[in-house]
């Protein structure tokens, strides 16, 4: 088995078999999205999980991307790590400049 189960899931009724492909992983993430009602973009990733290796995201990890491909925040692991207000200032900031890059 290489994957776990959290009572909370069990008791909210959120249980999908562990993805084979990767449509069955994007389908899981969109009934996640639309469950939580979370409308940012998202990245799904591979069947590999190349993306969480590559930023080392264990457990969990908040980053800021900019429209270069660079890393504008990267958060300490969480979910104690999490820096919310902080995660909050870069997505604004990084917006601010985005904006002001395609103003100027």
């Amino acid at each position: 088995m290489d994957w776990w189960q959290l009572s909370q899931n069990l008791e909210e009724d959120v249980v999908f078999n562990q993805p084979a492909s990767i449509d069955e992983r994007a389908d899981v993430a969109q009934a996640c999205m639309l469950r939580l009602d979370l409308a940012m973009p998202m990245l799904l990733d591979d069947m590999d999980n190349s993306t969480d290796e590559a930023y080392a995201a264990m457990p969990e990890r908040l980053y800021v991307v900019d429209t270069q491909g660079r890393i504008a925040f990267r958060g300490a692991p969480g979910p104690w790590g999490f820096d919310v207000a902080g995660w909050r200032r870069a997505i604004e900031e990084t917006v601010a400049r985005s904006v002001e890059s395609v103003a100027n």
